[in-house]
């Protein structure tokens, strides 16, 4: 990564015309096959909000037009869904069950176009869904399938997307798979690559359809390459480690093993006590109170106490009724580190109480 820093810098348009391509084509070589597509199908964005807004405003809305999202759609996904339903043609945007879909009539598909975005590991609470299925439910039913995997790529082993076939998966690299901020892996398979006519923004490279040889967006203009080009190093690092089983084998069980000490040290209780759902991301009950909900107060504490006073964070937010922390686990993590956050979180959390009983 320093190398390509220092060629760009030394020499920015011999980079950039002449040697930025080929460590581009590599890139995108290697993650298509780590996640099981081809290289022509895979693109590298800024990241995974980038990709589904791209995805999404790239399709051509009709009035009655529906866009399905769940309860676990990640919030700026959901606002970005709302504003399309907010401009015209105005598609409707839902949030019900994805199976709902199934008992839909035929004349339904007929009139409408249904897209449905779906979580492949939600973010708040960190669980694992069944995002495979619920795409095979989509396909059955001809609904397009947009699987926002923020949270995959390096979490989740082998994905295999020629074979689950979602219509549009997009996934960050810089959070799992330890490629620099930001960059994100977009999905398109060939069959729906006629969908997307301009990457966001358009670029001076922009083919329209009715172009002779059209064949698919460009490149945009001037960017940060340097993230898109770490993910070599990224998946290089990741072999030296032993490999995206050995690395998910250490962090899926430290998760485990961790999640039940925090609880413990915490006198709370994990979300997912049998493990079913969770990857290295684990949710664990913290000893707020359920009647004390969320407010700015409440958050400024909260993340100040961790941030400041303990220098150690994990995310928390509150869900159904209760407040969690959900910490991922990376392969730099000990069985120690919750000690650590157990404490901190007992002084944030009592901070919190406290000011809450003013």
């Amino acid at each position: 990564m320093t190398r390509n820093i220092c060629s760009i810098e030394a020499n920015p348009d011999k980079f950039l015309r002449i040697e930025c391509i080929h460590h581009w084509i590599e890139a995108r070589t290697r993650l298509a096959k780590l996640i099981g597509a081809d290289t022509d199908e895979c693109v590298l964005v800024n990241n995974t909000l980038h990709g589904i807004n791209t995805i999404l405003r790239n399709f051509e809305w009709h009035e009655g037009d529906i866009i399905i999202e769940t309860t676990t759609t990640y919030n700026a996904v959901s606002r970005a869904i709302r504003y399309l339903g907010d401009i015209p043609p105005h598609p409707q945007w839902r949030e019900q069950h994805i199976r709902r879909v199934t008992s839909e009539k035929s004349d339904l598909q007929q009139t409408r176009k249904i897209v449905a975005v779906v979580d492949a590991i939600a973010a708040n609470p960190g669980v694992r869904l069944p995002w495979k299925e619920m795409v095979a439910i989509c396909r059955d039913a001809g609904v397009w399938s947009v699987v926002d995997a923020a949270h995959s790529i390096g979490q989740e082993a082998d994905i295999n997307l020629s074979e689950a076939k979602p219509d549009f998966w997009i996934s960050t690299c810089h959070k799992w798979l330890f490629a620099k901020r930001s960059c994100a892996v977009l999905y398109v398979p060939k069959r729906n690559q006629h969908i997307i006519k301009s990457c966001i923004p358009t670029p001076r490279s922009y083919c329209s359809p009715q172009d002779e040889n059209y064949n698919g967006p460009q490149r945009m203009g001037t960017i940060d390459y340097v993230p898109f080009l770490s993910v070599n190093a990224a998946l290089d690092f990741r072999q030296w480690l032993g490999g995206e089983h050995k690395i998910n084998e250490y962090t899926h069980n430290l998760a485990i093993a961790g999640g039940k000490y925090l609880a413990s040290l915490l006198g709370t209780s994990v979300m997912d006590p049998d493990g079913d759902l969770t990857l290295n991301m684990v949710n664990v009950e913290l000893p707020i109170p359920s009647d004390i909900k969320y407010s700015h107060e409440v958050n400024d504490l909260l993340r100040n106490t961790l941030f400041i006073d303990w220098n150690v964070y994990a995310v928390y937010y509150y869900h159904n009724g209760k407040w969690w922390t959900r910490c991922s686990v990376q392969i730099w993590n000990e069985i120690s580190d919750f000690e650590v956050l157990a404490n901190a979180l007992k002084d944030a959390c009592q901070k919190s109480v406290r000011f809450a009983e003013q």
